[in-house]
């Protein structure tokens, strides 16, 4: 009886001593990765290319599935990622959003007898894919609740942003009014831009120009339908309080297609109300007052809601959008520590991300979410650390890397990679500025095997960009062919 009283008293303790252990399973040690001389030589070749002597180059190429970095060169030094930026921005949008996050664009007001009897508010969280197509969507709502008159004007309600529309780094630029260059609000329209329609009509009148958002801009000038072959149609843009006045003039063809130019906004605050304003009276909805800046009680009467975070960011990853970029952003800002959201609340909550990710690393810089201009500083070791935080983590990997450009398919990558065993298998973020190159992704590989994460930024290649970029997609063509031998 002892013994067996023995036997079985040994038996508990071992199995007590025990269950800590299966509860917490050593994680399983992954095989080894082959050794892979040949990546670390056309590493080599890539840095000691007399084109790039004057450059300054980081590189990191690492293994998903066990983390050894596979080949690296300067790897630690900071430069400006360009539209890599972007990279940052997806992941830590993702991460802290969650790819189900949506906007809400509402209009609100006191609806009696058919007259809302106050200001129809226009109230907005920072979609930055509002269009003039869903405001008159909204619209139609309020048509079915038999609104016919909005009595005191259009108040729009732009204070889940602060007041700075020019992101951080945009300023160095002030003249440039193409659309990449964008400003952001909280209520946002056609990505704060106003596009330019001339058709033409017949041969020496004057041909049609219309604007949209329409109700923003007033047209100064005219363009006028010619012959065959003329063209040259001419358009200035300038500021006029919180409209925009268009100086238009040239000639376009009886024969010509229809021609368009599309141009950033200088102050988007009201942007959107204009154009709402004209869609109601479209609509038949007699508006009093004027359209502006404010907010007022009553419930909402109509509801726009945006696609989900997880596709908006198709237009950041795969397009390179820079307005997208920076709405979504800004919202982290927002959503993470205050309202209104600011730029500079944004930028430490991404900080913060890269930090509890272990990528951030001395010399970094986060400014902006687009990368434009001269603001960010990254380096190629913490872009390939993100790359592989995402991807190991079953919450985040489906949605960041669809979002990226594929290579030979869609996207900056669609004419790029479309050789057979790059094209699909290289899903990566382009970044180009006069002075920078840079790519920075996956090389997918065959079932069973785990992708390659990579990033190469390149600064100083002024003058070489093509070549840069040609060097690059070198040495990714050949982590292509390593992953998927014949």
């Amino acid at each position: 009886m002892r013994l067996l009283a023995a036997l079985v008293a040994l038996a508990c303790a071992t199995a007590a001593a025990g269950s800590p252990a299966e509860a917490q399973e050593p994680q399983k040690v992954p095989a080894p990765v082959a050794a892979a001389p040949e990546i670390e030589a056309a590493v080599r070749a890539l840095v000691s290319d007399r084109a790039f002597k004057d450059a300054k180059v980081g590189i990191s190429i690492v293994d998903v599935e066990s983390g050894r970095v596979l080949a690296a060169s300067g790897e630690h030094v900071p430069l400006n990622p360009a539209s890599n930026a972007k990279v940052y921005t997806a992941a830590a949008a993702l991460a802290t959003l969650r790819g189900d996050f949506r906007y809400e664009t509402t209009l609100s007001g006191v609806l009696k007898s058919g007259e809302v009897t106050g200001a129809l508010v226009l109230r907005g969280s920072g979609d930055p894919s509002l269009q003039t197509s869903d405001l008159v969507r909204m619209v139609d709502d309020l048509r079915g609740l038999g609104v016919r008159r909005v009595a005191d004007g259009i108040a729009v309600d732009q204070r889940a942003f602060d007041g700075e529309f020019v992101p951080p780094a945009f300023e160095q630029q002030p003249n440039e009014w193409a659309s990449f260059r964008s400003p952001v609000a909280a209520v946002s329209l056609n990505e704060n831009t106003v596009t330019m329609t001339v058709r033409p009509q017949g041969e020496g009148a004057p041909a049609l120009v219309i604007f949209d958002p329409p109700g923003f801009v007033d047209v100064e000038g005219a363009v006028t339908t010619a012959g065959e072959g003329a063209d040259g149609v001419g358009l200035v843009l300038v500021p006029a309080g919180k409209r925009l006045q268009a100086k238009v003039s040239g000639k376009v063809g009886a024969d010509a297609r229809v021609v368009r130019f599309t141009r950033r906004v200088d102050d988007p605050s009201l942007l959107a109300g204009y154009a709402l304003k004209v869609a109601l009276e479209q609509a038949g909805i007699k508006v009093g007052g004027e359209v502006k800046a404010g907010h007022g009680k009553g419930p909402v009467l109509a509801r726009h809601v945006s696609e989900p975070l997880s596709s908006l960011l198709y237009a950041v990853g795969k397009n390179s959008d820079n307005f997208y970029a920076e709405m979504i952003f800004k919202t982290l800002g927002g959503e993470t520590k205050r309202r209104p959201a600011r730029h500079a609340d944004a930028a430490e909550t991404v900080k913060s991300w890269l930090e509890k990710v272990g990528a951030f690393e001395a010399g970094m810089v986060v400014k902006n979410g687009s990368g434009l201009f001269d603001a960010n500083r990254a380096t190629a070791s913490s872009m390939t650390t993100v790359l592989r935080a995402v991807y190991k983590d079953p919450a985040l990997q489906t949605e960041f890397v669809a979002q990226l450009a594929v290579g030979g398919a869609d996207g900056t990558l669609k004419k790029r990679f479309t050789a057979e065993r790059a094209r699909r298998n290289v899903r990566a973020k382009t970044g180009t500025l006069e002075d920078a190159i840079a790519l920075s992704g996956y090389v997918l590989g065959p079932d069973g095997k785990g992708p390659i994460a990579f990033s190469v930024l390149m600064n100083g290649t002024a003058g070489h960009a093509a070549q840069a970029r040609a060097a690059i997609d070198k040495l990714v063509l050949m982590l292509a062919r390593r992953s998927w031998p014949r």
